[in-house]
């Protein structure tokens, strides 16, 4: 499974390819609202694991084993809706929520790059360890249905592009150039059903 393979001129992993694949899947359900994307989520990030392992970024396999578990937290919220179990429906942070959650990912964001440096033999430890904190924060805010998800996940995109091409993943950085045009169709998508 990781073998190399040539495909459109560089070289990937059926690995890699079949994360790929399941990864597309998941963010074309997200931007429509259904539920099933959270089972490909499973899928894709299980796969990724072994990816990221192979290219010595610890923070995002370990994001992978988290994003296991908040993609099934975000299907049970999907699927029982809020309190009241009526269907979650697209919101916005408050300024509150807002400046909690940067400094949340802020904190988780030296937490990991001091963990990366400190105990492991990866050669990025803080854009693995910021990227591994925006992706976390991305991925929660998409289980609660807050629009700023997207938000989110367009600036950890565009950032992660320049990291995979720097690590030799070109197929995940296209897939994450995919990704940062999917995000801009999923925010506009969400706009439309937000309350302002």
């Amino acid at each position: 499974m990781n073998d190399p393979i040539p495909l459109l001129g560089f070289s990937t992993t059926w690995l890699e390819l079949m994360s790929f694949v399941l990864s597309v899947i998941t963010v074309a359900l997200n931007i429509r609202q259904l539920h099933w994307a959270w089972l490909f989520s499973i899928l894709s990030s299980g796969l990724y694991a072994g990816v990221f392992f192979d290219a010595r970024l610890y923070g995002d396999m370990g994001l992978q084993f988290v994003f296991i578990l908040v993609s099934i937290w975000g299907w049970m919220n999907w699927l029982r809706g809020n309190d009241a179990h009526e269907r979650l429906k697209v919101t916005r942070l408050n300024a509150q929520s807002r400046l909690a959650s940067v400094g949340a990912t802020l904190l988780v964001f030296v937490l990991l790059a001091w963990f990366l440096k400190t105990f492991t033999d990866t050669d990025v430890p803080y854009a693995d360890g910021f990227l591994t904190a925006g992706s976390l924060l991305g991925q929660v805010l998409l289980s609660r249905k807050k629009l700023e998800n997207w938000h989110v996940w367009i600036i950890v995109d565009v950032l992660y592009v320049g990291l995979y091409v720097y690590k030799g993943l070109m197929l995940t950085a296209l897939l994450y150039a995919i990704f940062i045009l999917m995000a801009i169709m999923g925010l506009r998508a969400w706009s439309k059903t937000c309350p302002q």
